[in-house]
């Protein structure tokens, strides 16, 4: 089923784009301080994986070079160059140092990565909620969600860093997030859209940070519509130890105004996935992270109401990363 308000051309994108930018709020928020991007599905289409989007279309290819297009022409990007052939791809996965404090390692996990495992049918791609157990594909060490060439950028990048922290900002939320509870390694029942449908390629991300030595790496994340703290370690099916430790926090913005599930159904999902310090779905916001060089604070930020431009803001949790110690710590 197509949407009628959905973007397909390189005027449709122009026009969304002309549309949010005329927001005088958005302005406001561009001319207060510099934006770094990178983009997830909804710049293009939903749920889409390299060429291929949910409906299998055979044009999508265009479709995403003018969605590509549309996107240079709009956010403010610092690129080192276009492909001779127009926007077919896009090299947005780059690399920031402020100073000596931080690196931030800005990834691109939605235009390499293959397509989702377990579709719902056979000529139909997208996401699928599916039990690990009935979907073998998920295994797979082939599949990837950043592709090589990414994925050895990362481990460089890494490798050369001599920043005090090291923050990996990507699309998703990266932790294991299952809807049932797991009781032992193959269990669980995932949303093959996230790192969930590719942990293969998680574990080698994971792996990464470790071998490297990468001093206190942080990642954030989005796109779940809910606020998360989590623990990342190379294997959630295992409990924290020496051969499996955790790798770094993980800190996990709200959607900014589009709605979310009950909070109660967030709390009982993170009690299903111990991994994850905490949840909140029933508010819209952002993070505000201060980063110093003896510790990161992190602040979620929720708003009242996100119909009314003067709502109210509250401070809804906090937590600690201290320099030399992986993991977070709530402090509010």
């Amino acid at each position: 089923m197509v949407r009628s308000d959905e973007s397909f051309t390189l005027g449709d994108y122009r026009r969304r784009y002309a549309q949010y930018k005329s927001d005088p709020h958005l302005q406001a928020a561009h001319h207060a301080a510099p934006w770094i991007v990178t983009w997830d599905d909804h710049e293009v289409a939903n749920d889409y994986a390299g060429l291929r989007d949910e409906r299998m279309a055979a044009d999508f290819a265009a479709r995403r070079a003018a969605a590509y297009q549309a996107f240079y022409e709009h956010m403010p990007l610092r690129l080192p160059h276009v492909r001779r052939d127009g926007f077919s791809q896009v090299p947005l996965f780059q690399r920031y140092d402020w100073g000596r404090l931080a690196r931030l390692h800005v990834l691109d996990d939605r235009q390499y990565r293959s397509p989702q495992a377990c579709a719902k049918a056979a000529n139909r791609g997208g996401s699928n909620a599916v039990f690990a157990r009935a979907c073998e594909a998920l295994s797979d060490p082939r599949r990837t969600m950043l592709g090589a060439e990414q994925e050895a950028w990362l481990e460089s990048g890494l490798a050369t860093s001599r920043a005090t922290w090291n923050i990996l900002a990507q699309q998703t939320l990266m932790a294991q997030s299952s809807s049932v509870p797991v009781i032992q390694p193959g269990d669980g029942r995932f949303w093959t859209d996230g790192w969930d449908g590719y942990p293969a390629a998680r574990k080698r991300l994971l792996d990464t940070i470790v071998r490297q030595g990468a001093h206190n790496p942080l990642v954030l994340g989005g796109d779940v519509h809910t606020f998360y703290a989590t623990s990342l370690r190379p294997d959630f099916s295992k409990p924290v130890s020496k051969q499996n430790p955790v790798v770094a926090a993980e800190f996990v913005g709200t959607s900014v105004t589009s709605s979310s599930r009950p909070q109660q159904q967030t709390l009982e999902h993170v009690e299903k996935n111990p991994h994850m310090q905490y949840g909140r779905s029933d508010k819209r916001g952002y993070m505000l992270l201060e980063v110093t060089a003896k510790r990161t604070v992190t602040h979620f930020m929720g708003v009242d109401d996100v119909r009314e431009a003067k709502s109210g803001i509250a401070e809804l949790a906090s937590f600690r990363v201290d320099e030399g110690v992986p993991g977070a710590v709530r402090i509010s």
